[in-house]
């Protein structure tokens, strides 16, 4: 039983950020254990048989991958509001300490003191937040279209071609990034590796680095009369950090008041509110063939921006119960579940209310929230309209989408006896455009490929689209942008199996917001030629477009799987720069610098810069550790 409990914990690290993949293997070699480490006996005893050799395109984390992520992310997900809680929760104190401690122990001490060597010299540690907010937060805007005017950027379509690496910083015991950066002046703010820095953007130096650890992409906002950053550590513990100094103003639980949840988006500040979105499913606990599955479920929370008191709440279904069924090793099922908010909230300013979309359930009953775009009425918290785009996504990660009979006996498929949910939900975050006539549209792109088109008003559709089949892995996975008059979709189709191909549509297609009309699309390929391709992990199958798109000045930003960064003309799709960071990268810190898979919310600009994170070690993806300046040739 514990080495099932074990092994099923680690599959799970793999949703975070924690994969097998032969470029770890390379990048951790450092990292190798002590082997007379007392927690070896653990991992040899429950974890060695899967972990050693782990199943090519599978999400099982591989040793060296393990080796070489830090303790801090080790323990998050093992610990209580964790998402490998209910997995770790049969396992003695002592017993995960000696796991950690094990897997950790090759790990150089020296790491510690990483951000303190990066700090700038004495007489350039401040930082001056008079300056103008260039990248206030991963929309940009309150309608989050992800569009920077040339002002905003400090960039010009006609600077594209001429970009080149200005500098990269390197992060230790990293193996997944994916935080973009915020920026305000000449300092970007970003959160990695435990740390929140401030980077002095000509540099690269760290003007201040405090101890901090999140995913989240920072929120700019001005609270208490100063400008401040917002995120969330932890589980679900919001903070407030001044940006002038890294000085922690307040912090506050975000989570609704039955203590469920987690954020993954980060938060959106407006007027007097703070919009929580909450991710709660358990779509990775579903692993656990003891586990009641499931419980938990999507939510948003209001909080006082003055000082994080809780305004109302919002939640996607009511909490689970017994639903009746029971699985074929006698453990009762639980539901409804599901529906949970993985991307930021956008703000309808003309309607007064906050547009969200989810996630599949992840048990019986299927609701009506899942895989939907939601609106919620800012004063009451009440719901104005709801799309749903697929019934009945009812899945979690005990399924095997492709052999229902090698299941997982919590996999919702099995008590239907077919394969119904594929986890075709919203990872993205919608976006408010124009439309003919002038129309408020609500624009969002689905895993499943498709691209929609909602009336703001009423929720109805206007126009959609569907790029391929799309997959779990596959369609729009991490967000949409556009310019006013193009609605952009980076297209992942990232697939496990060679045999899958047949069917992949990655790529970047752009449509017009007034009829839905697709414009042009750039076909992505593979680039697995010696020397590049034996560095990029399953490249074959990744080298698709999953992290959010940004636009500058009439220039589309994205980037792929396989570590490449493309700027396109946004009217014509026209290539301008492509910049290949897989490999070796030479760091200013001197910490060893990986490039890697490009993913999430990765992207950002200001200054006159573009900054993106290369490295995303998850779901069987190449893993990576820097972050990266681009600035035009002069």
């Amino acid at each position: 039983m514990l080495r099932s409990k074990i092994r099923s914990m680690f599959i799970g690290l793999a949703a975070l950020g924690l994969v097998p993949t032969a470029a770890a293997i390379a990048q951790s070699a450092a990292n190798t254990p002590n082997p007379n480490h007392p927690g070896k006996a653990v991992y040899d005893a429950n974890c060695a048989s899967c972990h050693n050799n782990p199943p090519p395109g599978g999400r099982v984390a591989a040793f060296s991958t393990l080796t070489g992520t830090s303790a801090t992310q080790l323990r998050t997900v093992l610990s209580e509001g964790g998402s490998m809680f209910p997995m770790a929760a049969s396992l003695s104190a002592a017993e995960i300490n000696n796991l950690i401690g094990y897997l950790t122990s090759g790990q150089q001490a020296s790491a510690n003191d990483w951000s303190r060597q990066l700090l700038c010299a004495a007489d350039n540690r401040a930082v001056d937040v008079s300056k103008p907010v260039a990248f206030s937060g991963f929309g940009v805007n309150l309608a989050q279209t992800r569009n920077m005017t040339a002002k905003q950027a400090g960039l010009r379509k006609a600077d594209m071609a001429k970009l080149e690496i200005a500098w990269a910083i390197g992060f230790p015991q990293t193996q997944t990034l994916g935080t973009g950066a915020v920026v305000i002046g000449d300092t970007a703010f970003i959160n990695a590796a435990g740390r929140l820095l401030a980077i002095d953007t000509a540099k690269g130096c760290a003007r201040w680095a405090v101890t901090i650890s999140s995913r989240n992409v920072p929120e700019v906002a001005d609270i208490g009369g100063k400008k401040a950053l917002l995120f969330t550590a932890g589980r679900g513990e919001l903070t407030v950090v001044d940006a002038a100094t890294g000085q922690t103003m307040w912090k506050a639980d975000a989570r609704p008041a039955n203590g469920v949840g987690s954020i993954r988006g980060g938060v959106v500040v407006y007027k007097d509110k703070i919009l929580v979105p909450i991710s709660a499913s358990g779509v990775g606990a579903g692993q656990n063939a003891a586990f009641e599955c499931c419980v938990g479920h999507g939510a948003v929370v209001a909080l006082s921006a003055k000082d994080g008191k809780r305004l109302w709440e919002y939640h996607t279904m009511p909490d689970a119960t017994y639903n009746g069924q029971v699985s074929k090793t006698g453990v009762k099922q639980r539901g409804p579940s599901g529906a949970p908010i993985w991307s930021l909230p956008t703000i309808d300013v003309k309607r007064n209310r906050v547009i969200v979309s989810t996630g599949e359930n992840t048990s019986h009953p299927a609701t009506e929230t899942s895989d939907a775009i939601i609106a919620i009425d800012l004063d009451t918290g009440k719901e104005a309209w709801k799309f749903q785009a697929m019934k009945a996504d009812v899945w979690n990660m005990s399924c095997n989408d492709r052999e229902l009979a090698k299941s997982g006996p919590n996999c919702p498929n099995l008590f239907v006896g077919e394969v119904v949910g594929r986890d075709l939900d919203f990872g993205a975050t919608a976006m408010i455009v124009k439309g003919r006539g002038g129309r408020d549209l609500v624009v969002n792109g689905q895993k499943s490929g498709h691209m929609w088109a909602l009336d703001a008003e009423t929720g109805k559709v206007v126009w959609s689209d569907r790029i391929g089949e799309g997959g779990a892995l596959g369609g729009v996975h991490w967000g949409v942008a556009s310019d006013g008059k193009l609605a952009f979709a980076a297209i992942a189709d990232s697939t496990f199996l060679d045999s899958e191909q047949t069917k992949n549509k990655a790529g970047v297609y752009a449509y017009r917001l007034t009829d839905g009309k697709q414009v042009w699309a750039h076909v992505a390929k593979p680039d697995c030629a010696p020397p590049r391709g034996p560095k990029v992990v399953r490249c074959a199958t990744k080298f698709g477009y999953s992290a959010a798109p940004l636009v500058i000045d009439g220039a589309l930003v994205a980037a792929t799987l396989d570590g490449k960064l493309t700027v396109f003309d946004a009217k014509t799709g026209k290539v301008l720069k492509t910049i290949d960071t897989i490999g070796d990268i030479a760091t200013v810190n001197g910490v060893p610098g990986k490039g890697g898979s490009i993913d999430a919310h990765a992207i950002s600009a200001g200054n006159g810069m573009i900054f993106f994170t290369s490295g995303y070690g998850s779901f069987t993806q190449t893993p990576g550790n820097v972050l990266i300046a681009l600035k035009p040739k002069r």
